[in-house]
């Protein structure tokens, strides 16, 4: 693991100015020295990891009442010296005592600083430090249990495992290579090599596979609302949202774009896209919405069409062969209406099997139970805290390239290649695997795309 050879001290609040307290971190060699000199009380004799109470002085000046919080390198966050200051949330006070602490010598941290200090004085892999930014990121239950999951390390166990198979397929060929002169000798048995990149394969496959379940809930389970002008799409969208998001009016063609917002439900968030009523329009705006409304099926996860009356033969064959890779729902809106009768659908075979629900948006009828039906529509595996689903497009980026690596040895194997080509394969794969945490020296380019999108102070 890389070591910081950073000599300079940073700072940086913690917390966002206005509240009732502010925090400011300072981290570096000098940490404990420069609050030292700012406080009322010689700090540098306290305890590590203690609170104690003090003030923040400029000269004679009584700046604010605070507690400082000082940790000793390399027991803290960043592996360092570090001190942390709670004064009062003002955003005049938290400036100044900002102000103060670089004229004493601190440097304004940039974003994501203190978190790279943490992975370059190896307190965390790199796979942890992007966790951090995620969950502080994270919206509801389900991006907090994935972010948490990897902060504890658990794609970093994970790939560990892998990691060690690779190197004992590795050792074993290299052995082997080693002592070519002797063909007497064989210490890399094919079928076993060949089991263990077969087991491998699978392992990096599911990680692979995970990461469409992991993208939908960390951006957002994408759900059209689809149907025909004027039977309710925006008045339900307005009541899944509780507010009105969307115009509803009685004339038909009102929403003439795909408008988008999301809810909870139980815990994982729900992209919901009310799209322009299908039709056959004359209007080159309106012929706009609806090819955007196409689009939208089109990246669609779930399709709830919302109809007001028994549909027609053509109308379902333009649901279903939008239904690839979808779940459907079918709902029947204005129920609450007198001159509406339940729908019976038994007459499409086509869409038997699909989950039907009968509600009136306008009156809010059924609604909890539509929502039980659209999570149960999105078919979200069961995972643990312990289970690894990738939510990263880096992680994933990297892990398709060690598939196809892995693959490569695989194929070398069946082919009996020499030892020699299937270690540099096996190499490669331990190389993209090492990219996912960090475990090889990673270029200042990959370090500065990942922390500059940390908030300042973290």
């Amino acid at each position: 693991m890389q070591k910081s050879n950073h000599i300079d001290t940073i700072c940086a609040p913690a917390t966002a100015p206005g509240g009732a307290l502010g925090i400011i971190r300072i981290s570096g060699p000098d940490a404990i020295s420069i609050v030292a000199s700012i406080c009322r009380d010689d700090i540098r004799t306290q305890a590590a990891n203690t609170l104690s109470h003090t003030y923040i002085l400029n000269g004679d000046e009584m700046v604010d009442e605070v507690m400082v919080s000082v940790y000793k390198a390399p027991h803290s966050y960043t592996g360092e010296d570090s001190v942390e200051i709670s004064c009062h949330g003002s955003r005049y006070i938290l400036n100044r005592v900002l102000t103060i602490l670089m004229e004493k010598g601190c440097r304004q941290a940039n974003p994501g600083e203190f978190t790279q200090r943490a992975f370059l004085n190896g307190k965390m892999d790199l796979s942890q430090a992007e966790a951090v930014a995620d969950l502080i990121a994270s919206t509801n239950k389900a991006t907090h249990q994935l972010a948490m999951s990897q902060l504890r390390g658990n794609i970093s166990t994970e790939l560990s495992q892998l990691r060690d198979q690779l190197l004992k397929m590795t050792s074993l060929l290299e052995l082997e290579l080693d002592f070519s002169d002797h063909e007497d000798l064989e210490f890399a048995d094919r079928s076993q090599l060949l089991d263990i990149a077969n087991k491998i394969d699978n392992h990096i496959t599911k990680l692979v596979l995970s990461f469409e379940t992991g993208q939908a809930l960390k951006l957002g389970i994408p759900v059209a609302i689809v149907g025909k002008t004027n039977v309710g799409k925006s008045t339900l969208l307005n009541r899944l949202l509780k507010e009105d998001r969307a115009i509803v009016s009685d004339i038909h063609g009102t929403t003439r774009d795909t408008i988008e917002d999301v809810i909870d439900i139980r815990g994982v968030q729900f992209r919901f896209i009310d799209t322009a009523g299908i039709r056959q329009a004359t209007d080159e705006v309106e012929q706009i919405g609806i090819s955007r409304t196409f689009q939208a099926i089109h990246k669609a996860r779930i399709i709830l069409w919302l109809i007001d009356q028994m549909p027609s033969l053509d109308d379902m064959k333009e649901i279903i062969k939008n239904l690839a890779g979808k779940s459907l729902v079918i709902i029947q809106n204005k129920i609450d209406k007198e001159s509406i009768q339940q729908i019976d659908l038994s007459s499409f075979p086509e869409l038997s099997g699909y989950p039907f629900i009968a509600i009136s948006a306008k009156h809010r009828l059924h609604l909890t139970e539509l929502e039980e039906i659209i999570f149960e529509a999105a078919n979200l595996p069961s995972f643990s805290d312990t289970d690894v689903i990738v939510t990263n497009a880096r992680h994933y980026e990297s892990l398709i390239h060690a598939q196809a690596t892995i693959r490569s040895v695989i194929l070398g194997l069946q082919q009996q290649l020499s030892g020699d080509l299937l270690s540099e394969d096996l190499r490669q794969t331990l190389d993209h695997l090492a990219d996912i945490t960090g475990g090889q020296i990673t270029t200042n380019e990959v370090l500065g795309n990942i922390f500059t999108h940390f908030c300042i102070g973290k």
